[in-house]
């Protein structure tokens, strides 16, 4: 049980936030497969972009499961406070601040992980936003901007100072983009110096590798990313594998069908017909590089342009049995 501000969490499991993956259809079946918190797409806080489609489908809504959490990226306090005010009233229950992105577009912004090069200006973001809205913020950083820098433990202590309700700390740099392996050493050490709830994101693919980061840093969750692209049902397994101490079946053909299905619908839902297709095509493309060793569908499905060819071409794939499945019972 993981306290945020007043909402309790249950369960070891989140959802990393990831630009371009973690839209509201992607949440909402993280969360049904065991992802015990979501949080959104990094949003801007520059409130005169979110006219834009793209930020349009990142604000705040009532339509989802509670707690909601909306991620804001930015680097002025006051546009970045106003910012989480503004997503409070459209219906967000947590913000989360993100200072861990390392995409050279939001570096050249002084936004995402280059903050945390200026850590006065860390505090001031922190304490404009904490002292703006009534819900609980939260706080995504890297363990440091470069190797021979490495301020995660100091970041910490001025999150935690600032009213920062729960930390997470992906285990690289900004230097190491995502190049390397993930070091667990820092957040262990930030889990030492601090009493808020740190979350260990980084290279976490199985439950395997969740229990054993839970184990060597103390973290009070793991946070999975790129791990879930194509495979929602890694919640399920480590949920599993954490209470259980052994590895859950593997879904079922029909299970995998349904779901993957069940997902672009919703996605063609949410963004419509031309735009939905677009999109799916990319979470198609993730699901197929882990459940079947099927280049021929995966290039056939990028070239469908409407969402009832897209359904009907996943409906002969999974019916098929000439296909390579990876898993699957």
């Amino acid at each position: 049980m993981i306290k945020i501000g007043r909402h309790i969490i249950q369960g070891k499991v989140l959802l990393a936030p990831m630009a371009g993956i973690t839209d509201l259809p992607f949440r909402t079946l993280c969360k049904k497969m065991g992802a015990s918190l979501t949080t959104s797409e990094m949003l801007t806080s520059d409130i005169s972009l979110w006219d834009s489609v793209k930020s349009k489908h990142r604000l705040a809504t009532n339509k989802e499961v509670s707690p909601r959490s909306i991620q804001l990226a930015g680097s002025v306090p006051e546009i970045m406070a106003e910012a989480a005010r503004q997503n409070v009233m459209l219906g967000a229950e947590i913000i989360d601040i993100n200072m861990g992105c390392p995409a050279k577009k939001v570096l050249k912004r002084a936004a995402g992980s280059a903050l945390l090069q200026d850590e006065k200006l860390v505090e001031r973001i922190l304490k404009s936003i904490t002292s703006a809205v009534d819900i609980p913020v939260t706080l995504k950083i890297r363990t440091g901007w470069s190797t021979e820098n490495r301020n995660a433990i100091s970041i910490a202590r001025i999150a935690e100072d600032a009213g920062i309700k729960a930390l997470a700390i992906h285990g690289r740099t900004r230097e190491c983009r995502f190049l390397g392996n993930a070091e667990y050493d820092t957040i262990a050490s930030v889990v030492e110096s601090c009493s808020i709830p740190v979350f260990a994101n980084g290279d976490i693919s199985s439950p395997q590798d969740a229990k054993h980061v839970l184990n060597y840093t103390g973290a009070a969750a793991v946070m999975i990313g790129r791990a879930a692209q194509g495979n929602p049902w890694i919640f399920e397994q480590i949920n599993h594998y954490l209470e259980k101490g052994f590895a859950s079946k593997s879904p079922s053909k029909i299970q995998i069908a349904n779901t993957v299905t069940d997902h672009i619908k919703a996605i063609h839902k949410h963004y419509g017909e031309q735009l939905g297709t677009r999109i799916a095509r990319k979470h198609a493309g993730w699901y197929i590089n882990v459940l079947a060793d099927c280049k021929e569908f995966r290039s056939h499905f990028f070239k469908l342009e409407k969402p009832e060819q897209q359904l009907q071409s996943l409906h002969d794939f999974f019916g098929s049995t000439n296909n390579i499945w990876n898993r699957a019972a």
